[in-house]
């Protein structure tokens, strides 16, 4: 793995490779194995599903009518799509206003300096705006669904975008020349997160510029660690020897807000700021550090930063990797990383109160191969005393799914002393469990998914859509007629049906929703409604919410340039009756960009979404600070694209999509 300045890709491509190359060494079934078992006991496809090419002929409306006794109901949807396709710009469905609420390098604290592109520190960057901005949340204020809080994470930084003379293409840079210690020390002031309050005057929103909630955190950020894993051998260093504080937060992709009031943050690709391969070979956690793709140095932080150097600090990569709570409504509260919910790439948080009044959270490993997880709390939701549920996440038990042929699936508990999870597998208490969450997850037998990313729960009709972006390490020998994509570029949605109804429970039953792609391509094998139309099927589906309507939209990554000629975007996705399976295109990023963060205000009139790398190249494409792919949002001939939170209404007043 290359840094960005030392290769051809983007970092954006640099990500996506690296969740490209399996960690997972175990024996367990992968998704696509329980997959072919599951579809050939079926009856529809005895005789029908034979081959690839018949397969494809199939009516993807009877593979969904199997999958699907619903009745049929209008289709929520209505609204204009958007034509398909790539350019520098963005656009929105018919009718509709798409409206920049913030950019990189904007004020977040009311002292921040203005925008300097071409002088930038960390002590302005500390105080403005991050970069790639991904996961969105709103937090009403006082009720309000026109005034409230907006929490923001910053997942990772583009070096070749934000500063001069870095070429991706060049093979002649020694590595890391580009970046010096003000260049990193911008970088990590850069990540992060970014609460923001956020009003609603007609159809537009502005930000708050005097507000007393504005904060920014950032990876030097001190951040406590709270449940099993807090104090544990494994989290101590030189700086922390108590092992219950950290500086900062790294790489944080999606999240989600919980019912009180607070925002979960969840830590991603960590490993790829840390460095000093031939330290982790020698270490007395190399297995572990070799199960999280550990180091990947994708940065040059360990040059300043001796914490991000294993063989000076072995114990800081464990403080990494965690979900972190923040409470919004007090910018000087300490975040705290929630140990009791695992160490893993987490991509999402999507939660919901159980019938019982307990918590709980569904969360993907965002790597090819790695695992769905459901986090259940011990106690219940307070819901009169806001402040009964600040340790709430402390306690409780965290299970790994395995999906079985026969539709049905097992919630395998990670608990130690029961199974394997004992000494005699290396482990010596929960916390060891939960910072090798992963290991422990390989020997309850979980089932190997496709690249598990958002998890949102659906509280209207109880489902919950688990996002699975692609796995092109899906080799042609383990194809068959109901699995018919060797490297699977597309991606797929499973839907999870918990059994009785109760979130908590030990099974569920699940379905694939849709297996996405470019339906008239026979080789693809994709399954959207046929009622879908050239602009509504998608690839590589992402971050999604389900909003108040309970309405799933579909926000992906990867979508775009040579794989689909298309840009990525935002889709709504029927999820019920004879429409089950339609998607319909609602917003499109300008050229490079993934679509994040999808977030919809209670009153289901505003959608906020995060358009992050814009401009990014793509393999054999080059975009750099002065040759930008688009100069989006600006369109400034001296300003490179910066990535964008967008606030979308519809013209008039009124319901998204309705």
């Amino acid at each position: 793995m290359a840094n960005p300045a030392q290769s051809d890709l983007s970092c954006a491509d640099l990500f996506e490779e690296a969740e490209n190359e399996p960690a997972n060494r175990s024996a367990n079934a992968t998704f696509g194995d329980v997959l072919a078992e599951r579809l050939s006991r079926r009856d529809l496809v005895k005789g029908i599903l034979a081959t690839t090419a018949v397969a494809a002929a199939v009516s993807p409306s009877a593979l969904l009518t199997a999958c699907s006794e619903a009745p049929l109901t209008t289709p929520q949807f209505n609204f204009t799509e958007v034509v398909a396709g790539e350019s520098d710009r963005h656009y929105v469905a018919e009718g509709y206003s798409a409206d920049v609420l913030i950019r990189w390098g904007d004020k977040v604290l009311v002292d921040a300096p203005e925008f300097d592109v071409n002088n930038l520190t960390a002590a302005a960057q500390a105080q403005q705006f991050g970069y790639n901005n991904d996961f969105l949340g709103f937090l009403p204020l006082a009720g309000r669904a026109d005034h409230g809080l907006l929490v923001i994470n910053h997942e990772y930084t583009s070096e070749e975008l934000m500063f001069p003379g870095i070429d991706p293409s060049d093979k002649k840079s020694k590595r890391f020349a580009e970046m010096s210690p003000e260049r990193v020390a911008v970088e990590m002031m850069a990540h992060g997160g970014s609460v923001i309050e956020v009003k609603r005057e007609g159809d537009t929103w502005s930000v708050v510029e005097d507000s007393p909630y504005a904060r920014r955190i950032t990876a030097e950020t001190e951040i406590e660690f709270t449940g099993p894993a807090a104090g544990h051998e494994k989290m101590r260093t030189s700086a922390d020897p108590d092992g219950r504080k950290v500086r900062g937060m790294i790489n944080n992709c999606s999240g989600a807000v919980t019912p009180w009031g607070t925002w979960l943050s969840c830590e991603e690709n960590f490993n790829g700021y840390f460095s000093n391969k031939n330290a982790a070979r020698k270490s007395a956690d190399a297995a572990s550090l070799q199960r999280y793709g550990a180091p990947a140095e994708w940065y040059a932080w360990a040059r300043f930063h001796d914490r991000f150097d294993i063989g000076k600090e072995p114990n800081e990569i464990h403080r990494f990797g965690w979900v972190v709570e923040i409470d919004p409504l007090d910018p000087n509260s300490t975040p705290k990383k929630r140990t009791a919910l695992g160490r893993y790439k987490h991509e999402g948080a999507g939660n919901i109160v159980n019938r019982d009044g307990r918590f709980v959270i569904y969360q993907g490993d965002d790597q090819r191969f790695e695992y769905i997880y459901r986090f259940v709390t011990k106690g219940k939701v307070d819901e009169a005393r806001r402040e009964g549920n600040k340790d709430l996440l402390d306690e409780g038990t965290l299970y790994v799914a395995r999906f079985n042929p026969d539709g049905s699936g097992v919630w395998l508990p990670l608990v130690f002393g029961e199974g394997p999870l004992t000494p005699a597998s290396g482990f010596s208490d929960q916390g060891d469990v939960l910072i090798n969450t992963r290991f422990a997850a390989d020997l309850v037998g979980a089932t190997k998914m496709d690249r598990p990313e958002d998890i949102k729960a659906n509280p209207v009709n109880g489902k919950v859509y688990c996002m699975l972006t692609n796995n092109t390490k899906r080799q042609p020998v383990a194809t068959d007629a109901a699995n018919p994509r060797p490297f699977n570029k597309f991606g797929h949605i499973v839907e999870i049906t918990p059994d009785g109804g109760d979130h908590a429970a030990p099974t569920f039953r699940w379905e694939i929703l849709v297996q996405c792609g470019d339906p008239k391509l026979a080789e693809v094998g994709a399954t959207f409604n046929p009622a879908t139309s050239a602009n509504g099927w998608f690839a590589n589906p992402d971050n999604c919410v389900v909003d108040a309507e309970g309405r799933l939209w579909v926000a992906t990554d990867g979508n775009s340039g040579k794989k689909t000629g298309r840009a990525d975007g935002l889709w709504g996705l029927e999820t019920e009756g004879k429409a089950r399976g339609t998607g319909r295109l609602f917003f499109r990023c300008p050229i490079g960009a993934e679509m994040c963060g999808p977030c919809v205000t209670p009153d289901t009139q505003t959608f906020f979404v995060a358009v992050q790398h814009p401009g990014a190249g793509e393999k054999g494409v080059v975009s750099t600070f002065k040759r930008p792919r688009t100069r989006w949002p600006d369109f400034k001939w001296d300003m490179p694209p910066r990535p964008s939170v967008v606030a979308i209404t519809k013209k008039g007043g009124g319901k998204i999509g309705v």
